[in-house]
């Protein structure tokens, strides 16, 4: 095969961090409020910013409450488990690595008794008729590690009795997300923006906010996750006042990705775009018979948009062994790296082997399918290698 000529303009297709928005600049966070207090009215604002521009461009309740949490996703969704569970038994579903992650923090720390869990391998999707919603329900909405998505929120009812807490960090701002289904949800900047990392946003519903006023947890909570404190929800954290120090030019770079969002055409851009990325590797995959996704599901519903994962078929590869296989693909992922056409497109280290292509936001379609003839040029030639 005839090695391409043109690559993408940027190669940057690694699914956290994510790609900046195209044109981006260090020069747009000149304005930071760098080296004063975050609790000074200027920075206050900015910091408040952030809240309002993402609940505008979202479209949010007026009624949830959205906040900023320190230690990115994973704190958000951590500091909603250890303040909001215990009253009732918990379901999990888990179909990839956070998912299963939060199982361990369920059962092995917080010890619920009461609790199913719903784990399936990697490119399966959850039974989700069995899900018990007398319980507090978790689940990710998108699986940033298996490119398997939860279609649509039908399976969740209106009358539910536990709360829903949805971890929806590679989905927001890139795919319709019912939120009166979620009573929690939490999500990072890093992602569909490509914000810097390390800060994380937790949305909390009516719901969520009658338990923190109404329920104490048994087991004391790290001043990190307190979201209440003597049943009373603490209310800076809604309103721009941090539990932790957080950075001016992270909440900076988070209004830039913001604005230009909305300059942009708000969600019904993000989605097009994310939606257009998806649809060229999809259409690619269709003719290309030595790839196919990760997910076992092949109806689209079900695959997702932002983390892409697809892998090599196993008849096309030489070796059938799961750590050659691994090797290969670190090899084709390497040509692309050294040929700066693809970074960080290797798949997760836990999931099967595969590759993991990010079209969020602030990836453009064009560079995408840019990529694919590289990536047929740069298997054919690691597979003639080893013939």
């Amino acid at each position: 095969m005839i090695k391409p000529n043109k690559k993408p303009i940027n190669p940057n297709f690694s699914s956290g961090p994510c790609s900046k928005r195209p044109d981006w600049k260090i020069e747009n966070l000149k304005h930071a409020i760098t080296g004063r207090s975050h609790r000074a009215s200027d920075a206050k604002k900015k910091i408040k910013s952030v809240i309002d521009q993402s609940k505008k461009i979202l479209g949010l309740p007026d009624n949830y409450l959205l906040g900023i949490m320190p230690g990115s996703d994973t704190g958000a969704l951590e500091s909603s488990l250890w303040s909001l569970l215990g009253a009732r038994g918990v379901d999990i579903l888990a179909w990839e690595n956070f998912g299963k992650d939060w199982i361990l923090d369920v059962f092995k720390q917080l010890k619920i008794k009461n609790l199913n869990i719903h784990d399936v391998d990697y490119g399966y999707f959850p039974d989700v008729t069995n899900v018990n919603f007398d319980n507090d329900v978790i689940f990710t909405w998108n699986g940033t590690t298996s490119g398997v998505k939860v279609p649509n929120a039908d399976w969740i009812p209106n009358n539910r009795k536990g709360l829903t807490i949805c971890d929806a960090t590679s989905a927001i701002f890139a795919m319709p997300i019912e939120y009166k289904k979620c009573d929690v949800i939490t999500w990072s900047w890093q992602k569909v923006l490509g914000g810097e990392a390390a800060h994380g946003m937790l949305a909390i519903s009516p719901r969520a906010i009658e338990r923190l006023q109404n329920y104490t947890p048994e087991w004391p909570i790290p001043k990190v996750f307190r979201i209440a404190n003597n049943k009373k929800v603490i209310k800076g954290i809604f309103e721009g006042s941090t539990i932790n120090t957080p950075s001016m030019i992270c909440v900076e770079d988070a209004l830039d990705g913001l604005k230009w969002a909305e300059k942009q055409g708000g969600l019904d851009f993000l989605f097009s775009t994310s939606n257009k990325s998806f649809e060229f590797i999809y259409n690619w995959i269709e003719k290309t018979p030595w790839v196919s996704f990760l997910s076992k599901n092949k109806d689209k519903k079900y695959l997702s948009n932002t983390s892409i994962t697809f892998k090599i078929n196993e008849e096309w590869f030489v070796s059938k062994s799961e750590e050659d296989q691994r090797f290969i693909m670190k090899e084709i992922c390497s040509i692309l790296l050294k040929e700066k056409v693809a970074y960080d497109i290797n798949g997760y280290a836990k999931a099967p082997p595969s590759f993991r292509i990010w079209g969020g936001g602030t990836v453009e379609p064009s560079n995408i399918k840019l990529l694919l003839p590289w990536l047929e040029w740069s298997y054919e030639k690691i597979r003639s290698k080893y013939a």
